[in-house]
């Protein structure tokens, strides 16, 4: 965890975040097995497991390689109108871009880009994503993963994180979640089990313990501490 510390409080209870290291998770992985693998005879009761979401999204073949993307003209012309923010290239890229379109469709992109251009002169910011969707706003841009294998590509959001967090978490009898962070306090539950508290899990990941670059840690382990 670098300069991270493993342990963080939060409203007087102090949990234990434990990042863990995978193999290079690739299209077709069972996602069940690389925890069961990773995790043997680390899980206790009362652990919350938390995944990456490039990391599902990687399992279910959703890493598309830059080469294999023909942008649009569409594209060309509207990423360049998606402004830039802090955490991340996003669809400020035009293979990200096309890569939107296909996912959300063109109608509702262009009418993201139009609305959000126009609230944009208002002062108002942040209208493109909340148009476009949220797997819109899931999308990694090429040139910004920190695995080299992934590097010229574009990760798409993972497909119904819900129902694949509820599946692990039946496996595991355990509470699941498959979150959304970066390194600049950046943390979003974009699926989960049943019963989980996740602005509870936002605050506890929200320094990133699993790391930004190459380490291969896409499971991190919540423990609270008695």
């Amino acid at each position: 965890m670098k300069d991270k510390k493993p342990i963080i409080e939060i409203d007087n209870k102090k949990y234990l975040r434990i990042p863990i290291k995978t193999k290079l998770i690739k299209k077709g992985d069972n996602l069940i097995t690389i925890i069961k693998e990773a995790t043997q005879g680390m899980l206790k009761e009362n652990d919350i497991i938390t995944i990456s979401e490039s990391a599902v999204a990687s399992a279910q073949g959703r890493v598309i390689p830059i080469k294999n993307i023909k942008v649009s003209f569409l594209a060309k012309i509207l990423w360049r109108f998606v402004r830039k923010v802090p955490y991340g290239t996003g669809l400020r890229n035009p293979y990200s871009m096309e890569c939107a379109i296909k996912e959300c469709g063109k109608i509702r992109i262009l009418i993201a880009a139009i609305f959000s251009g126009i609230t944009k002169l208002l002062g108002r910011k942040g209208d493109f994503y909340r148009i476009a969707g949220k797997q819109a706003a899931m999308i990694d841009a090429p040139y910004t993963s920190g695995i080299k294998e992934y590097y010229e590509c574009v990760i798409m959001g993972p497909k119904e994180p819900n129902k694949v967090a509820k599946k692990i978490s039946k496996h595991f009898s355990l509470p699941v979640v498959i979150v959304d962070v970066n390194d600049i306090g950046g943390s979003w539950v974009v699926g989960a089990s049943n019963n989980v508290n996740k602005k509870l899990i936002e605050q506890i990941l929200k320094d990133n313990p699993a790391g930004q670059g190459n380490e291969m840690t896409p499971i991190v382990i919540i423990r609270e501490i008695p």
